[in-house]
């Protein structure tokens, strides 16, 4: 027998073959409908977003294509300030003169790929949960058939694609950019603060941190305004602790000086650490006769034959740069499965 469902007079209902309601108007599904309403809740700042990162891509085109033309009128290609390149010789007026006309421009750029995934955990991750928990809002869509882990699947992945989307896309012209402006010429090197967080995989990483940090702070405080501090401060401390560990992701190459060879390494290369080295190959800080009376006599008395520098070349900085990305993606994850476990222990 064939049942036949019937809408009441101001057209509202169940369509036929579906007695629970359980399809969105327009014919579509309940994760459909779920992944329409977050983006219906959230176009605003997917649309800043956007237009912040098209913004981005025009400001590093234009600024690589001036730069080049500089570098090539003045012939400054891996030329520095103080540079032991012979072809280099006469060009420290002009490596000024590109400093400071390209050197501001380039630290925004950095710095704002550098606050972009804490402004994504502020103002997109932080609310994301919070502000419907906050409001009781959830409740309703909790009650039409949908369950909590898909409610939560739908209104996290929709802006994990847009984030993970437009971070790539920022970071990938930033790079290509940086490969022109970066290093000896601007004196911005990819070991920098600045540098780093603003090239390759790491501001993708970080972004999607930043998401999965306000989600979870937002189950546990269910509050918008609270969730948004806790993951400033979030953020801030996981930055700060990677930058400390960053030096020791990779083994640091060793270089050493005979005592009538001058210490210099390459432009581009990470000092991590520097001493003196004795007859035996013992490596000594670089403070070990700094308060001794007689110098010479101290670094005599202690066997020093030459000086030794730590560092990292620029061949390392992708490796490291895709081990931090590595461990920040491995974070992610974790605290996505937790905040899973919390939606199912809480909702049921």
């Amino acid at each position: 027998m064939t049942t036949t469902a019937h809408l009441g007079a101001n057209g509202a209902g169940p369509a036929a073959g579906d007695p629970g309601g359980t399809r969105e108007a327009g014919g579509r599904g309940r994760l459909g409908g779920l992944v329409w309403l977050v983006r219906r809740q959230h176009r605003l700042f997917f649309g800043v977003l956007l237009a912040a990162v098209a913004a981005g891509i025009v400001w590093c085109v234009v600024l690589r294509g001036r730069a080049a033309a500089f570098i090539d009128a003045h012939h400054l290609d891996g030329c520095s300030m103080i540079s032991l390149v012979p072809r280099c010789d006469g060009t420290q007026d002009a490596v000024i003169a590109f400093r400071s006309t390209y050197g501001v421009p380039l630290e925004l750029a950095e710095a704002g790929l550098l606050l972009l995934p804490v402004l994504i955990g502020l103002f997109l991750g932080a609310p994301l949960i919070a502000r419907e928990l906050e409001a009781g809002t959830h409740k309703l869509v909790l009650t039409q058939s949908v369950g909590p882990l898909r409610w939560l699947a739908a209104k996290t992945a929709l802006p994990a694609l847009v984030v993970l989307t437009a971070t790539t896309a920022l970071s990938a012209v930033f790079a290509w950019m940086w490969q022109v402006v970066g290093d000896e010429v601007s004196g911005s090197y990819w070991y920098s603060v600045l540098g780093f967080a603003a090239l390759g995989p790491v501001p993708v990483a970080h972004s999607l941190l930043a998401l999965a940090i306000g989600v979870l702070a937002g189950l546990l405080l269910r509050r918008t305004v609270l969730t948004m501090g806790v993951t400033l401060g979030a953020m801030v401390v996981v930055q700060v602790a990677l930058q400390q560990i960053r030096p020791y992701l990779l083994p640091a190459g060793t270089t050493e000086f005979g005592p009538k060879e001058s210490a210099q390494l390459p432009d581009n290369a990470w000092l991590v650490s520097q001493g003196y080295y004795t007859r035996s190959g013992a490596h000594l800080p670089d403070t070990v006769c700094e308060s001794a009376g007689n110098y010479e006599g101290c670094l005599r008395t202690n066997h020093v034959v030459g000086q030794y520098m730590d560092h990292h070349p620029v061949s390392h900085h992708w490796p490291l740069a895709w081990i931090e990305s590595g461990i920040v993606l491995a974070l992610t994850a974790v605290l996505t499965v937790i905040a899973f476990r919390v939606m199912r222990r809480e909702q049921g």
